[in-house]
């Protein structure tokens, strides 16, 4: 199955033609995303978190503190709803009413468990760490067992999950087309600016690093 089913939960009810619910649409949008953010609620007051993130198949790897508030939600079984946004461009209209931006969002629903074996904890850790820097797992440090034991780790089955999409010229109202107001996109892209090396360090640049893209 390659789509996820459409429920009350996850239906785009703004705009629906720009939902997706295809897998091969939503998974590379987290892919490429580098921090996402989750949400979940302690009785009436509601909490979002940010935090680095890796995805294999249908499972979200998060980690954190052992006394962290999220991971004790979700450690109990809790449902969590995690959320990326990507953002591609500025969208310039003609009248401010029209302008908007082109981006790439994915919102996703489930629940998960702490991995409680030391092999499934760096299994995942080692997965983050190839999200964020693929490469830099087989050359830094590993945890160590004090490190390790301070840290839980987390897997969150998705249940269901949906993207939204813009993309393409501004909407303008055809009254205004003939205003004398430029109007287009402004791309925009997270790219990667000059390495600033530690001053302690002596090691090689790393190709890895130089050649670093999120895409």
């Amino acid at each position: 199955m390659t789509a996820f089913d459409q429920t009350s939960r996850n239906r785009v009810r703004r705009l629906p033609e720009r939902a997706s619910y295809d897998r091969e649409v939503i998974y590379p949008i987290l892919d490429e995303a580098l921090v996402c953010h989750v949400a979940f609620a302690e009785g009436e007051q509601p909490y979002v978190i940010p935090t680095l993130f890796a995805r294999e198949g249908d499972t979200l790897y998060l980690h954190g503190a052992k006394a962290s508030r999220l991971l004790k939600h979700i450690a109990s079984g809790s449902p969590v709803s995690i959320e990326v946004t990507l953002l591609d461009g500025l969208v310039l209209a003609r009248s401010v009413f029209h302008h908007s931006v082109n981006y790439r969002s994915v919102v996703a629903f489930g629940r998960g468990r702490l991995l409680e074996s030391d092999a499934e904890k760096l299994y995942a850790l080692e997965a983050i760490t190839g999200h964020i820097l693929p490469g830099r797992w087989a050359e830094a440090r590993i945890p160590s067992r004090k490190e390790l034991d301070a840290t839980a780790v987390a897997a969150v089955e998705i249940e269901s999950a949906t993207a939204k999409v813009r993309s393409g010229p501004p909407k303008d109202d055809e009254a205004d087309l003939a205003l004398p107001v430029w109007a287009g996109i402004l791309p925009l892209e997270l790219l990667p600016l000059e390495p600033q090396p530690d001053p302690a360090s002596t090691a090689p640049l790393p190709g890895y690093i130089t050649n670093y893209r999120r895409k």
